[in-house]
Parts: C-alpha cells; structure tokens; sequence
C-alpha cells in the first residue's frame, strides 16, 4: 500500500530578503543648523516633519495688504502676506480645543529674541509643576528647552497684551497639530526666519473656521 499521502513533504525554507529602508530626506538649507546663535541650534530632523509643513513662497491672493499675519488655524499654517499675490506659508503648531482664539483686532507688538517664559498664573493653575516658572518665581531662562524657543512676537489687541504669541519650539515634531494652550508655535528656523521679515505693529487675523475664508482670500 502506498502511503505517500501521509508522508509530509519537506519545504525548502525560505530565506527572508533584507528590506532596504529609503535614505531620509536631505535636509533643505533652511533647516540646516544654525550654531551662530545665542544658544546654538541644531539641524531640523526632517523625517520627522511632514514636508507639506516646510516653509515655503506660495501664490495667495487676497484682498489683505502686504505685510499682514493671517493664521489658518483648522489647515496649521501661518502666511506672511507679500506683494503680488504671494506669500510665505509656515506649518504651525495650534491652540488645542478649549485653547484656540480667532478674529481681527490683533495686532504684532513687538518682538523678542530668545525670550524668558512665564506662564500665566491660569495655566500653572492648571499644571503645579509649573510652579518653579510662575511669574512671583521669574520665569524661565532663555535656552533651547525653553518652550518659546529662539523668538517670540507679542500679540496685543490695542494696548493690551494677549498673553498669546506666535514662537519657535524645540519640539519640531508637534507642527501640525494642535496641541498648545493657544500660542502659534513654529519650528525654530521658520520663527527666525518670520521675525526678520515681519515689522512691529503689522496685523493678525486668525482663522479658526474654514468659511471665513472668504474674508481674507480672494
């Protein structure tokens, strides 16, 4: 009787081929290190930013003059408005639910390099172990874990500070979300970048919902 349908057949063992990872992206120069600075920064880990939050020169006509700061927030952009129907976009970091603002209004006061941060009084309230960082405490030094990271621009509405700003942040990874109590938050390079080419006293609007759009976009 033959019994060669009991008999297992012996497989030849495959051998799993080596997967090759793609190289990550280089690094475009406006993310290269900057070590000039007063706390020198380091080079912009662009795998971990989706490109469509790089910085960028884009077409964006509107009915806004140049030099104004309009924040998309429900997209995560930020756009410096220039002549002729363009303008420079940046991936921002938002305020999460609960924390988000919008409207006219505001306006850039003034703007700083490597600021001290000092949380309000609401917001170590809210999170005790800001405590060491309240303002009767002085704040926190200026450094690269400071959390409005190389410049912060002073939102005023009139004469009246806000508390909110628009800053750099070493945890570049966070742009595109929203994740802030509030404050537009950047990559440091791109907040550099905006600080040397916005003026005090230039306009903000705020966008927290898309059909405004057709107040600002032509």
């Amino acid at each position: 009787m033959t019994l060669a349908g009991c008999v297992s057949t012996r497989q030849t063992p495959q051998v799993a081929q080596p997967v090759s990872m793609p190289p990550p992206p280089p690094t475009p120069p406006m993310y290269y290190a900057l070590p000039n600075e007063r706390f020198p920064i380091p080079e912009v880990d662009v795998s971990k930013v989706d490109p469509k939050w790089w910085r960028t020169e884009v077409d964006y006509p509107t009915d806004e003059r140049a030099g104004i700061v309009i924040v998309d927030t429900p997209n995560r952009y930020l756009y410096h408005v220039q002549p002729h129907g363009r303008a420079t976009r940046y991936g921002v970091g938002v305020g999460r639910d609960g924390f988000s603002w919008a409207g006219r209004g505001r306006h850039i006061a003034y703007k700083r390099e490597w600021p001290r941060w000092t949380p309000p009084d609401e917001m170590v309230a809210r999170q005790p172990e800001l405590e060491p960082y309240s303002i009767a405490n002085g704040g926190m030094d200026p450094g690269l874990k400071n959390p409005l990271g190389a410049r912060a621009l002073y939102i005023h509405e009139g004469n009246r500070d806000t508390i909110y700003r628009i800053h750099g942040n070493p945890e570049f990874w966070t742009i595109g979300q929203a994740v802030s109590s509030g404050c537009i938050r950047m990559i440091n390079q791109d907040v550099i970048h905006l600080a040397d080419n916005v003026r005090d006293g230039s306009p903000l609007v705020v966008i927290a919902d898309p059909a405004m759009g057709h107040l600002l976009v032509g």
